[in-house]
């Protein structure tokens, strides 16, 4: 009996030291074992991270996430590396990327303060602003249109979260409805279930231009908040992150990222190869020539 406490104190000791290495752990550790990293990807947020008509994810954020994973493979010396794709949605994401399912959600994702307290991310690779798209016939131009009606937005994105508090600030009284996609939000909008469909403006102008009838919609000319968009990484995991890091500023100062972004914003592209025509804004050139992980870049605040 008198051994038990020895027992007891020599697994507690194993256990401390157990504790202490898996602290050291990194993803980099996993990925140099497996040969492998795993990205979360969307199915319809145009033109970051979608499938095309072959079914195959495309985009921005994808090219820029496929260029990351070669830059780690050659740090961590792999002769190859295997992208394996798990889809995620707005809800997922965050989850999925803190209990170590995926190592990078590579969509149009929203860098702010409450989700560093949860996840970590890239230096910014784009700017994008809060915007409603509308079918043209409903006649609606500014939030005070909005007064009593039905809009959505999609779950857990930082848009839901505006027009949650911007409805109760000006007592809009919107009855505010939420969809699980881009694409569910939209159709919403187009079977007259919702008035308006508040999201990014890029990610609008995508549905858009992919719609059946284009011209029957309009985008707001108001821009309500402006956000950076970063690829989201596990917090805590300070050498994966700077190998992550490292390889986005590389494809920035290379000019690379710039290369990209002509592609999916400036050029036709799949499935229906129609320009977004979607210029760099000043922003996005700030950022760029600034790469900050920051929710709120100095960069943006200045005139």
């Amino acid at each position: 009996m008198k051994a038990l406490p020895l027992v007891l104190a020599a697994a507690l000791t194993v256990a401390g030291i157990g504790s202490s290495q898996a602290a050291d752990f990194s993803r980099l550790d996993r990925i140099k074992s497996t040969g492998e990293i795993v990205i979360g990807t969307r199915d319809a947020a145009i033109p970051f991270s979608y499938l095309d008509d072959h079914q195959k994810s495309v985009g921005y954020t994808m090219d820029i996430c496929y260029g990351i994973a070669d830059a780690i493979r050659k740090d961590l010396g792999l002769s190859s590396i295997h992208v394996k794709e798990v889809p995620v949605t707005g809800s997922t994401r965050i989850p999925l990327i803190a209990n170590g399912t995926v190592d990078l959600s590579c969509g149009p994702d929203t860098n702010n303060v409450q989700r560093q307290k949860q996840v970590s991310f890239a230096p910014a690779t784009f700017v994008s602003a809060t915007h409603f798209a509308s079918l043209k016939q409903s006649n609606l131009r500014h939030l005070r249109d909005f007064q009593g009606k039905t809009v959505i937005s999609v779950s857990g994105s930082t848009n839901l979260k505006w027009l949650t508090e911007i409805n109760a600030q000006k007592q809009l009284g919107m009855r505010i409805i939420t969809a699980s996609d881009h694409a569910e939000a939209f159709l919403a909008v187009a079977n007259g279930r919702a008035s308006a469909f508040f999201m990014d403006g890029i990610l609008l102008a995508g549905l858009v231009a992919n719609s059946h009838d284009p011209q029957a919609w309009s985008i707001s000319k108001e821009a309500y908040t402006f956000e950076p968009y970063g690829i989201i990484e596990p917090k805590n995991d300070a050498r994966f992150k700077t190998a992550v890091d490292d390889a986005v500023k590389a494809m920035i100062k290379d000019g690379r990222v710039d290369t990209l972004y002509t592609k999916w914003f400036t050029q036709p592209i799949p499935p229906k190869h129609v320009n977004l025509n979607w210029p760099m804004t000043p922003e996005l050139k700030k950022l760029l020539a600034h790469p900050t992980d920051s929710p709120e870049p100095e960069v943006l605040k200045q005139d």
